[in-house]
């Protein structure tokens, strides 16, 4: 399985250029930076890659791109979701034809806020149709709904589903690792549980941190990995703070201001994320010991 040996994917941001256009570019430079500094998979088209601001054609010129630039060096996942099953498995299929695409992510259906029975079928219809193996992404803040463990078990029975993206906290992802499969990959989506996550016994992390940081996690994870609990303790306590500024405005806000000051040029957000001003750069780029 592609994403066996895979702790730390990178959510990764969308660069854009001066005039807030897709850059392909930049898009080049910044992955280079992400490879050379941890991140051992990415994930494009997600919510950190302002994936819901990003036209049809230009998500598939986003991937297509990442997927030429990776060159089969790492995993790649694509977020696919939508809140509309039919839409959901169509763009799946177009995603699927891109050669290079290892999985999909598919979020829970966000404002229609179905129940569990729709959250299973929904997941099923999707996977049943898609050439792509399935990661399904539970996080409550942003679809209205959460997604039970005993739901996520049920769907860990599918062959075609392979993982989760899951923000519900280290309760959850413990429920999790117990009660599905040992080859179904759990990560958490929520920085401040990089290392509760790993200890509980889940695959790793997908990281908006990494952007800046990855480095720092992939020590923390390797002193881990060899008993040293002490150290991975230290790496993730010193991180904390700044995983928290990274989320102090709307994410990618943050993140996008940190990478501009250190030269991997990605632009502004887009509308209705405003970037960040002169005054809060400064601030967060203070906590960020930037």
């Amino acid at each position: 399985m592609k994403f066996d040996n895979t702790e730390i994917l990178t959510a990764m941001v969308t660069p854009f250029d001066e005039k807030g256009e897709l850059s392909l570019t930049r898009l080049e430079k910044l992955i280079n930076h992400l490879l050379a500094t941890g991140t051992e998979g990415l994930l494009v088209n997600g919510t950190t890659g302002e994936g819901p601001t990003l036209e049809h054609d230009e998500k598939l010129a986003l991937i297509k791109a990442a997927a030429k630039i990776i060159a089969g060096r790492v995993p790649l996942m694509v977020g696919t979701g939508s809140n509309n099953t039919k839409q959901t498995i169509a763009f799946t299929k177009e995603v699927a034809a891109i050669e290079g695409v290892d999985a999909a992510l598919v979020v829970v259906p966000y404002y229609n806020k179905p129940n569990q029975k729709g959250m299973i079928a929904h997941f099923e219809a999707v996977a049943d149709a898609s050439d792509l193996p399935i990661f399904i992404y539970n996080i409550p803040g942003r679809t209205g709904v959460t997604m039970e463990v005993a739901t996520v078990a049920k769907l860990a029975q599918h062959p075609n589903i392979i993982g989760i993206k899951d923000c519900t906290g280290n309760v959850g992802l413990a429920k999790l690792v117990e009660q599905t499969p040992a080859d179904f990959l759990v990560y958490s989506g929520e920085d401040a549980d990089a290392l509760a996550a790993k200890a509980v016994g889940a695959q790793g992390i997908i990281s908006v941190a990494s952007h800046i940081y990855g480095l720092e996690m992939q020590a923390m994870y390797q002193a881990l990995a060899k008993g040293n609990l002490a150290e991975a303790a230290s790496l993730m306590r010193a991180l904390t703070p700044k995983m928290e500024t990274l989320f102090s405005y709307p994410s990618p806000t943050p993140v996008k201001a940190a990478l501009n000051h250190l030269g991997i040029e990605v632009g502004a957000t887009r509308l209705p994320l405003l970037a960040l001003n002169d005054v809060e750069t400064k601030e967060v780029l203070a906590k960020l010991e930037l």
